[in-house]
């Protein structure tokens, strides 16, 4: 099957005074190209990812980039043959990423940048401490080798874990590489700890989807999975889909092990969500993949296959603090 849909995963850091004016123009270039996904719109910047035609996608991007203040505004694409975004949706935000930290800007300071071809020889080095600074369902299916878990199930749990790591705080010299999926989180997360006063921060350029583009798989120090805040689920070395695929009812990645267990009923219930789950949520979740089920199988779509219900409260929080706007980092 051709891959006929570009998704652009896309954010910048920088003064948007005016961002509340660009909502309702940039809702219309995008239905009226056929794209779908999510933007995130606020006084520090941009953040999304969006999906649709090729030809689509570049008319959103060249209307972005028409602005001087985003004219360097940088992007990654890939492709798949179905439309990972059954949805647009253009919102206004506080924060493009959420952290919660009053007098944090990440257009005056952040780490130093890394690019993926030097990230395995920074990361090497015993005296540099690797943080994975994403959500702990999406560390679960993947990370580089030796990073460090915080555990946390939201962006703006991680400034009390970093405050909870005495050995850290107590040696503001100690050299700090952290990453996350596209590059967002690193610099929200390396503009906090050289805040802190920290003097040696690092972040991955461009993320692991960067990462997993550039190096060949017999170089890297990745290990599994990518997870992706669209249909897709999970990305590969070269960005190929992964073999994770989503819980319908909670919206978990899956493993292969997940999938085998007694708990796990396609559209209904998997070993994360099962407990929280009542008789009665089983049958609206039934129903409702019954009607998924059968719209597809007449090769129509069905909106309820893009419905996220409410999350377990392990899952409740996305990477940037809500479950509906997690559009890439």
């Amino acid at each position: 099957m051709t891959a006929a849909y570009l998704t652009a995963a896309l954010y910048q850091f920088v003064d948007l005074p005016d961002h509340a004016e660009w909502r309702e123009p940039l809702q219309a270039l995008c239905a009226s190209h056929g794209v779908k996904g999510t933007l995130l719109l606020a006084r520090e910047g941009i953040n999304g990812t969006i999906a649709g035609p090729e030809a689509g996608v570049r008319a959103v991007l060249d209307w972005l980039r028409r602005d001087p203040r985003l004219a360097r505004l940088q992007h990654k694409e890939s492709w798949s043959p179905t439309p990972p975004f059954h949805r647009l949706k253009v919102r206004l935000k506080r924060e493009i990423v959420t952290l919660g930290v009053p007098g944090l800007d990440p257009t005056r300071t952040v780490g130093e940048y890394v690019k993926p071809a030097d990230w395995n020889a920074l990361i090497g080095q015993p005296d540099v401490l690797l943080i994975d600074t994403r959500n702990d369902y999406e560390v679960k299916i993947g990370s580089f080798e030796g990073a460090i878990n915080p555990g946390i199930r939201s962006f703006t749990e991680l400034p009390a874990w970093l405050a909870q790591q005495q050995a850290l705080q107590a040696d503001r010299k100690t050299r700090v590489a952290m990453f996350c999926t596209g590059g967002i989180r690193c610099e929200k997360s390396t503009a906090l700890l050289k805040m802190q006063g920290f003097e040696s921060v690092y972040h991955l350029e461009g993320g692991i989807l960067k990462y997993l583009e550039e190096v060949p798989p017999e170089q890297s120090r990745w290990r599994g999975e990518c997870f992706v805040f669209d249909e897709r689920v999970s990305m590969g070395h070269g960005l190929r889909p992964g073999a994770s695929s989503l819980c319908r009812s909670c919206r978990w990645p899956l493993s292969d092990e997940d999938r085998r267990s007694p708990l796990y009923q396609e559209g209904v219930s998997c070993p994360h969500c099962h407990a929280q789950r009542s008789d009665e949520d089983r049958a609206r979740l039934a129903e409702r993949h019954r009607q998924v089920e059968l719209a597809r199988r007449r090769g129509r779509p069905h909106i309820g296959s893009a419905v996220q219900p409410t999350r377990p409260p392990q899952a409740a929080q996305t990477q940037n603090g809500s479950a509906s706007d997690s559009p890439t980092d």
